[in-house]
C-alpha cells in the first residue's frame, strides 16, 4: 500500500515524535536508522524530504538532528507523510494498477477499492502523531519487532 520509503518516513517520524514527548533532545540520522531498521543513506534522503515539508524540524551542528516540536505533534496528520513521501497516488491509484480505471470506465475491484481508499483516506487525514507518540510512550504499541 505505502512504498518503503513511506513506511520508514512513518516510522521515522513517528520515533522522533515519541522522542519529542520525553525531551527536547535532536536525534541524529545514524539512530533513527538503527531504530527503524532502515538503511542510514536512505533515512537520510526521507528525512530531507519530512524536513523540506515541514514536517520533522533540523538543526545542524554537534547537538544538532531532527525533532519536531512538541506542541505541533496534535497538529500532523499522518497523511501530511504520505503526502510529501508518495504524493497523493494512493488516493487515486487502481486497485488492480490499470493505468485508465475510473467511475466512467471501472475495473472489477473499483467500486469495493473505493470505499478502502475513502476510509484509509479518513484515517490518514485524522490520525495525528500525538495519537500514535501517546500508543508508542506507554508502549501500547511498538515500531520495532
Amino acid at each position: 500500500m505505502f512504498s518503503k520509503a513511506c513506511e520508514y518516513g512513518i516510522k521515522a517520524t513517528l520515533y522522533i515524535a515519541e522522542q519529542a514527548l520525553n525531551s527536547d533532545k535532536k536525534t541524529g540520522v545514524k539512530d533513527i536508522a538503527k531504530e527503524i531498521d532502515s538503511p542510514e543513506a536512505f533515512t537520510a534522503k526521507i528525512m530531507q524530504i519530512l524536513s523540506r515539508n515541514k514536517i520533522v524540524r533540523s538543526l545542524k551542528g554537534p547537538s544538532g538532528g531532527f525533532y519536531i516540536p512538541k506542541e505541533d505533534l496534535a497538529e500532523i496528520k499522518l497523511s501530511q507523510i504520505v503526502e510529501a513521501i508518495d504524493g497523493d497516488q494512493i488516493y487515486r491509484g487502481c486497485g488492480l494498477g490499470l493505468a485508465q480505471c475510473n467511475a466512467e470506465k471501472p475495473c472489477p475491484v473499483h467500486d469495493k477499492f473505493k470505499l478502502i481508499r475513502d476510509e484509509l483516506a479518513k484515517m490518514l487525514t485524522e490520525t495525528s502523531l500525538l495519537e500514535l507518540a501517546n500508543g508508542l510512550d506507554s508502549g501500547l504499541t511498538f515500531l520495532k519487532r
